[in-house]
């Protein structure tokens, strides 16, 4: 299994890095096309507590972004998300998130746009306290989101992202079991972008 979504990983990836050079030709007469790059912040919730016990399960999340639009309605883009703690019971769970994912966006008109997301994600949870362990985790991320532009090269976006199954370690030590599971985290975020 852990092979197969590699492969899928790889073959993404891939493709992805060569869609640029497929749309060079096209990006050339629409100003609204090329590269961007953007940050965001907002609160993370993780949807499940690791162990099924009562901890914090709301932070502070943020994103560093980039991509490519090369058609008026599909673009590329590749993030890096520290998405927060959740913490409780002595314990602090600690999530970041490499992503790349397809942006499908829509315009509806007066510069606003609805968009959506898919793609994968590479996060890593480490845990911390009595014990302590750390654990990757690949697998979908998706997302909706609207964005407005206040002219060609600056836009505004409020969305929301999920990261699904990001799986917590597992550590013990004598009279200590930690069981990390798996869980989503959300994140509801707003972030600038810059086209150049």
């Amino acid at each position: 299994m852990l092979v197969q979504k590699k492969v899928l990983v790889t073959a993404m990836l891939a493709g992805f890095a060569a869609l640029p050079t497929l749309a060079m030709a096209q990006a050339k007469g629409n100003a609204d096309l090329g590269f961007y790059a953007g940050a965001s912040v907002g609160q993370s919730k993780t949807a499940d507590c690791p162990g099924g016990t009562s901890c914090d399960d709301k932070d502070t999340a943020y994103r560093v972004f980039g991509g490519y639009k090369f058609h008026p309605n599909i673009a590329v883009e590749g993030g890096y998300a520290p998405l927060g703690e959740t913490s409780g019971s002595g314990f602090k769970f600690e999530s970041n998130a490499w992503d790349i994912v397809g942006v499908g966006s829509w315009p509806l008109g007066n510069n606003f746009s609805i968009l959506g997301k898919l793609g994968f994600y590479n996060a890593e949870v480490k845990l911390s306290g009595p014990v302590s362990g750390k654990k990757t985790t690949t697998d979908l991320t998706y997302g909706i989101g609207g964005q407005y532009d206040f002219n060609r090269n600056l836009g505004l976006r409020l969305e929301w992202n999920r990261y699904s199954k990001v799986k917590g370690p597992d550590a013990s030590a004598p009279g200590i079991v930690v069981t990390g599971g798996d869980t989503d985290i959300d994140v509801v975020s707003v972030g600038a972008l810059w086209r150049f």
